[in-house]
């Protein structure tokens, strides 16, 4: 065990929460998901077909405490390392993309009440510990302050998981009198104030039922919002001391591994029997075969293994509780972003060595293969431009407004297009 990994394992495995009962270890929490990747696997093919996981399935995860990790200890939560939830993903993402992608979504949002005034988590949580949070980050629909709290209007798009919450977060530009930009929110609305707008006819990813949420002159009070990019300690605990966006895009890198992952498994499996119809040899013998499958699972490790030291590094600043350096945080979106593009690489190794029998509907290759495509386009993993902003930055350029950090004095460089131009929809409920 390395100096790094034992800062995160001394944090995970010997944590209890308030009341007494002792937490999982790391290793136990991933057992747990491990476990469930047989019956996964076996019900993808109807979570696709259905459009949306089944609440039997969220339920499971429940009771494996999959929800408790990251939620703070002031509600019952186990307050973990976010690690430990990545790790969690990267197994159940090789059973199930559309299930894995809903605890993703489903499961990240308790971190964040770790940010936020303390009475929006009693809101959520005061009764029940256990309810769920989904959420829309695309800056689609209008925020509009007003007394005491802010007004949503519009219609936010891609709520993956949706209809398992009974909360939203939902993502907003606020714009000064001016027209210029100067922050973007988070605000916190309860199931009774918008409207599920079924839209989710998707070719990958189509279990995630990822649905648009329509919000009318909805009112959402203070204390219920917070700043998406305002990065300071501002008196949170420890691990809630690492940037918004780099746990956020972390968490979706860390599921489109457990994608990669699967598809390893389904190859092996296919190429154990399978054999050459010229020459009647196992097809396993083929050295481009054997070529594709280790380069594959290299492009995987190498994945992890990034995400890893990533948050290894990250962990060691909010230990002794700075801030993850801004020069650091740079190179760590660009780490993240690579992270869907060598998967889907991987995917597309090992699809081309199963010729005509990957196009069939009841070979699970294809479906890994087109979720993987729809969770690389994400836009977490547009790795083209945060190469080229790490680049820039290199180079002494300004990094782009409102990404990393609120910009000192809101300018011209601030003012951008009304909510919901030029955005890529396809952000599946992450920022």
């Amino acid at each position: 065990m390395t100096a790094d990994t034992a800062i995160i394992s001394s944090q995970v495995d010997t944590a209890s929460i308030s009341c007494g009962d002792p937490v999982p270890s790391s290793d136990e929490l991933v057992r747990r998901a491990t476990a469930m990747v047989p019956k996964l696997r076996a019900q993808a093919d109807e979570v696709e077909e259905a459009r949306m996981v089944p609440r039997e399935t969220i339920e499971q995860f429940k009771q494996a405490g999959f929800f408790r990790i990251l939620q703070p200890k002031r509600w019952g939560g186990w307050e973990m390392n976010p690690i430990v939830f990545m790790r969690i993903l990267m197994e159940l993402g090789r059973g199930c993309s559309s299930s894995a992608w809903n605890m993703m979504i489903l499961g990240i949002h308790q971190w964040e009440f770790g940010l936020m005034d303390p009475r929006a988590g009693d809101d959520v949580w005061g009764k029940d510990n256990t309810t769920i949070i989904a959420s829309s980050y695309p800056p689609a629909g209008k925020l509009t302050r007003v007394e005491g709290g802010y007004l949503l209007n519009g219609r936010w798009p891609t709520s993956s998981g949706t209809d398992h919450g009974q909360w939203a977060f939902i993502g907003a530009n606020q714009f000064d009198a001016s027209g210029a930009m100067f922050d973007r929110k988070a605000l916190l609305v309860p199931r009774t104030d918008y409207e599920i707008f079924d839209d989710w006819f998707v070719f990958g990813l189509a279990g995630t039922g990822s649905k648009s949420l329509i919000l009318k002159d909805v009112f959402v009070p203070e204390h219920r919002a917070h700043s998406m990019v305002d990065y300071r300690s501002s008196g949170r605990s420890e691990m809630y001391l690492y940037p918004f966006n780099m746990v956020f895009f972390s968490a979706v890198s860390s599921v489109i591994i457990g994608f990669a992952q699967a598809a390893v498994d389904i190859f092996r499996e296919q190429m154990q029997t399978r054999r050459d119809t010229a020459t009647g040899l196992p097809t396993a013998l083929s050295p481009y075969v054997k070529d594709r499958l280790g380069n594959a699972v290299a492009r995987i490790r190498s994945s992890r293994m990034r995400l890893e030291q990533v948050m290894n590094e990250a962990t060691q600043h909010v230990t002794r509780r700075e801030l993850v350096p801004l020069d650091d945080r740079v190179h760590y979106m660009l780490d993240g972003a690579r992270v869907g593009r060598e998967c889907e690489e991987a995917v597309l190794l090992l699809y081309k060595s199963l010729s005509a029998r990957g196009i069939y509907k009841s070979n699970p290759m294809q479906r890994v293969l087109r979720d993987v495509l729809a969770g690389a386009n994400h836009i977490t993993q547009n790795a083209d431009d945060f190469a080229g902003i790490l680049g820039g930055y290199l180079l002494g350029q300004p990094l782009p407004p409102f990404m990393y950090e609120l910009p000192a004095v809101t300018g011209v460089e601030a003012r951008v297009p009304p909510s919901g131009a030029g955005d890529r929809s396809a952000s599946f409920g992450c920022p």
